[in-house]
């Protein structure tokens, strides 16, 4: 019964406002006819007067339309004016800091999340010797930090922007192991973007090459203990850690393959602190360790400077080498206490320390100041020839890094009770390397 007498309603309620609306309809037809006809008739007098006045502005008066033009002009000119004070301002807002900010000064600051960018699982190219939780590593905030400039921000690395960078490219990582750990961290951070192709791996796995083939992009790290000829001598067919030194001859092993490179990234410094007996012009010059009658003795700082004084040179006098970008990684300390690597010494930090409590009259930090004092003596020299030279200083930021280190977790069967705190954990603090690097690639 209510149901009925709902529908009943809603009917009647229907068939009342469709009567209302025609009614209404019609009443508004009727009475707007008047008011169409009289806009039709003003807007055909417009029309004529329009059309047919020689000066048909001419019923406003000629001095108040100037003023109204004036104020038009004016305010289109302070508009204009504020637009273009605005951009200048913006383009010298940016280009000032670009100026000011130095990525390579700033603080280790937490990061929101967990800052590593692959794990075990999402790279399988990680190397045993740095996969510190596959070799018992438990404590894991050591990747829960980000390097923060002073003056500005550092991007997170972005694969894609790296990829599309180095399109159809050649990179080669240019120095000893910590060039290799670096070059590894790379290939981890683009993985996760494109899986590259093993091409080649050579009997002692020194010179690796990966290639990225949607990208046409080779990735390569060319061994080079010193840059310069460097020979151990053997005693009995064993190596005896003693060196003979070419300071005048770069390493042919990563001089030759140079010049097909766009980009080529140098580092070096560990394997200078150990007996090395120096030769230049063919003639022996003096020794560092030797401590022997008659030789004159060096500091490690010569050879060194020598070493990278010789490469530059190089690269400078190679016509064939000026597409060629080189980038120069400073030295990554490493972080032995309580000893050295073969007198017991080790590195358990589990977070960074402040900038305060690093040493700055450190020898590392020695090593560094002469990697950027040549690097800025070959850029300049390079620009008479073409040639382009980029700086990528880690030094600062790795002093205060102690935690990132292997340590006890570098898997060795054959060195037990040995730790490693001159190589990275990967993932870890190495991976900003390649963040600063994509940042100075930017800007090239």
């Amino acid at each position: 019964m209510l149901e009925k007498t709902m529908k009943s309603s809603s009917t009647l309620f229907q068939d009342r406002f469709h009567s209302y609306t025609k009614r209404d309809r019609c009443f508004n037809i009727r009475s707007l006819v008047p008011f169409v006809l009289t806009s039709l008739f003003m807007a055909s007098i417009l029309s004529f007067f329009l059309l047919y006045s020689p000066l048909p502005f001419s019923v406003f008066p000629k001095r108040d339309l100037e003023i109204v033009q004036n104020q038009q002009l004016e305010e289109q000119l302070h508009i204009q004016s504020q637009t273009n004070h605005a951009n200048s301002s913006s383009k010298s807002q940016k280009n000032e800091e670009e100026k000011s900010c130095d990525l390579f000064k700033g603080r280790w600051v937490p990061a929101l999340r967990e800052s590593s960018y692959y794990s075990n699982s999402s790279c399988s190219t990680i190397p045993d010797s740095k996969n510190c939780f596959k070799n018992g590593r438990e404590d894991s905030d050591f990747l829960n930090w980000k390097w923060k400039p002073h003056e500005c921000e550092l991007p997170r690395f972005d694969p894609r922007i790296f990829l599309h960078i180095v399109r159809g490219k050649k990179m080669a990582f240019i120095g000893d192991s910590v060039a290799r750990n670096h070059m590894e961290s790379l290939l981890c951070l683009l993985s996760q973007e494109e899986i590259p192709k093993d091409v080649h791996k050579d009997s002692e796995d020194r010179f690796r090459t990966w290639y990225f083939p949607n990208h046409d992009f080779t990735l390569m790290t060319l061994w080079s203990r010193f840059l310069i000829v460097g020979e151990e001598r053997m005693v009995n067919g064993t190596g005896s850690s003693i060196f003979d030194l070419q300071l005048d001859k770069v390493d042919d092993d990563w001089a030759k393959p140079f010049p097909d490179l766009d980009y080529a990234i140098i580092s070096d410094g560990h394997w200078f602190f150990r007996v090395m007996h120096l030769h230049e012009a063919g003639k022996e010059i003096g020794c560092v360790y030797c401590k022997q009658p008659n030789v004159t003795d060096y500091n490690i700082d010569f050879p060194l400077r020598k070493a990278f004084q010789t490469a530059f040179s190089f690269i400078n006098g190679c016509h064939a080498c000026r597409n060629t970008v080189t980038m120069v990684r400073t030295f990554a300390p490493a972080h032995f206490e309580k000893g050295f690597w073969n007198t017991g010494g080790f590195c358990n930090r589990t977070g960074p320390v402040k900038e305060e409590q690093v040493d700055f009259k450190s020898f590392d930090w020695q090593v560094r100041n002469i990697q950027v004092e040549e690097i800025e003596r070959a850029k300049e020299e390079g620009k008479k020839n073409g040639h382009r030279f980029e700086l990528v200083d880690v030094t600062r930021a790795m002093l205060m890094r102690a935690d990132g280190h292997p340590g006890e977790h570098w898997g060795n069967k054959w060195m037990k009770g040995y730790n490693d705190c001159t190589h990275w954990c990967m993932p870890g603090p190495v991976d900003f390397w390649n963040e600063l690097m994509l940042a100075v690639l930017r800007k090239a």
